[in-house]
């Protein structure tokens, strides 16, 4: 008896030994994909942000030299206005345009082959935008522009994407801020190489556009080395031997029999073993808050004005008062503020949360929104005023990149299972761009009507995104995806009981009790939850 009784306390020991899921680590893998997946997609849209600034000018002037050898008069005043419009605002419907084809790309070239090939389009459109002047033709440039437009709409919703699939739960967050800190850093790098020392000079500007093929090749020579997402080779390829390498990779061990078992039994647990569509998506009761959230998130994080203060920060700072000669070296500073901000954001993250973050986040910005309008407004009055818009502006950004900058995308693949997280990118990607083109088209107009209350306009924006946030998202922090599901059951109109019922069907249906022999008073297998959320 007392043999026995040794023999079920080992046997208890090996299952509870089990039981807990092996502590997870950066690894070398995870931090080179994250790095060099984010330096030719995200580094490359914020890039793409700021690099329009510096040459404006020599842009126009261009614009106008090609017009006189066409047509042997100088351009109108208006005519530049359209064009130069043409050309800052068409880079978000080649987004918009990329955004679209993403669900298709992915299902044929995988997460990390959409990456890889969309470098073809930063390639094709650096060649455009360098050789338009030499060339003689403002079209290239516009085109050029549309181009890259395309190549930021793809990245900017398979980037994400690829993140989220290849971090442990642990790191997904943070991992995810990588995409939010390029951004922040191609703003940078922007500002930094429009420099009048630098490419800010009439016979340099076109090398500024030459600068995006360098982050594609970069990616092109490194990410074919790393491995796909393991999530996409297991549950849409059903490539069990790469998604089990892949985990290997990216985990740095050789047990991942735990993982391989996890992602098995969320795909048991889904409803369809099929990538839905976005008509699928958008008919589905038990995803409808989850879509709205993203909607409402996404249209924040282009409507609240910060691509205004982006593609207009000459004209701000000039209005404010400050010499033309200074004013580089003051936007210089913006990029770097922002930078740190998205830097401090990846790392408390994890700690902090998603929620608390984008509402801060939003809150701040209608706070920093409201004194820039005050500020501005009395900027003719009082000489040190201008300083304060410029205080105001870097809090902004600073608001701006603390939550709103990275974490939308960041929630956009927590709050969807895998088989609508193609879909839910899509939609999120068309909003996105459809709110970045109109901010980049009216505001001008709307500064020109409104002059300094214009962006009071924002302060609405940003004061309704953070009551949506407080009122109705829960924090995905540390989450698995049934228990954030579980977290919109209510508003989905779906009963808790039948949440319950599903996921102890999906789970009976599945051999995960090998690994734990202990089941919970409520028959649910408690080793069971708690694998779901080990990556």
């Amino acid at each position: 008896m007392e043999e026995k009784t040794k023999d079920d306390e080992t046997t208890h020991t090996d299952s509870s030994d089990v039981k807990p899921a092996p502590e997870q680590r950066l690894t070398a893998c995870l931090i080179t994909a994250a790095f060099f997946g984010a330096l030719g997609s995200s580094f490359l849209y914020g890039y793409n942000l700021s690099v329009v600034n510096a040459p404006a000018t020599y842009i126009k002037n261009f614009y106008n030299k090609t017009w006189i050898s066409r047509y042997n008069e100088s351009i109108g005043v208006e005519t530049v206005t359209i064009l130069w419009s043409i050309t800052v605002s068409i880079f978000a419907i080649g987004g918009l345009v990329g955004a679209l084809t993403v669900s298709f790309l992915i299902k044929v070239l995988g997460r990390k082959g959409t990456l890889l090939a969309n470098n073809a389009l930063a390639l094709i459109a650096a060649l455009l935008l360098a050789l338009g002047e030499m060339a003689g033709s403002f079209e290239m440039l516009i085109i050029g522009r549309f181009i890259i437009g395309m190549d930021s709409g793809v990245s900017l919703s398979v980037l994400p994407m690829y993140l989220g699939e290849i971090s442990p739960r642990q790191f997904r967050g943070s991992v995810g801020q990588f995409h939010a800190i390029f951004i922040c850093l191609g703003v940078f790098i922007g500002q930094v190489l429009g420099l009048p020392e630098i490419f800010g000079q009439e016979s340099r500007w076109n090398f500024l556009f030459g600068f995006l093929a360098v982050p594609a090749l970069l990616q092109l020579c490194v990410l074919p080395f790393l491995p796909e997402s393991p999530r996409f080779l297991l549950m849409e390829r059903r490539d069990e031997v790469r998604a089990e390498r892949a985990f290997q990779a990216f985990l740095g061990r050789t047990d991942v029999s735990r993982e391989m078992e996890e992602v098995h039994a969320e795909s048991r647990c889904q409803n369809s073993q099929q990538t839905a569509s976005v008509l699928e998506l958008l008919r589905n009761r038990s995803v409808r808050w989850q879509l709205i959230t993203v909607i409402v998130v996404m249209s924040c994080y282009q409507l609240c004005g910060l691509n205004a203060i982006w593609y207009y920060t000459n004209g701000i700072f000039e209005g404010a008062g400050f010499t033309k000669s200074l004013i580089p070296y003051i936007t210089l500073s913006t990029g770097g503020i922002e930078t740190l901000a998205a830097i401090i954001s990846g790392l408390v993250i994890e700690k902090v949360g998603r929620r608390p973050l984008l509402i801060f986040g939003f809150s701040a910005m209608a706070v920093c929104f409201s004194l820039l309008t005050v500020f501005l407004h009395f900027q003719e009055q009082y000489s040190w005023m201008p300083y304060l818009s410029f205080v105001s502006i870097l809090a902004l950004i600073a608001s701006f990149c603390s939550g709103p900058g990275g974490v939308p995308f960041v929630l956009t693949g927590e709050l969807f299972e895998q088989s609508y997280r193609p879909a839910a990118f899509m939609i999120a990607g068309t909003v996105n761009w459809i709110s970045n083109f109109a901010v980049g088209l009216l505001f001008p107009f709307i500064q020109e009507a409104l002059q300094t209350f214009a962006f009071l306009l924002f302060v609405v924006v940003c004061v309704a995104g953070a009551v949506y946030l407080l009122v109705v998202l829960p924090e995905t922090k540390n989450k698995t995806f049934m228990e954030i599901s579980q977290s919109f059951s209510k508003m989905n109109g779906m009963s808790a009981q039948t949440q319950d019922r599903d996921m102890r069907d999906a789970l009976d249906c599945s051999k995960l009790k090998e690994l734990d022999g202990h089941t919970s008073a409520n028959g649910l297998d408690t080793a069971d939850v708690e694998m779901e959320s080990s990556f």
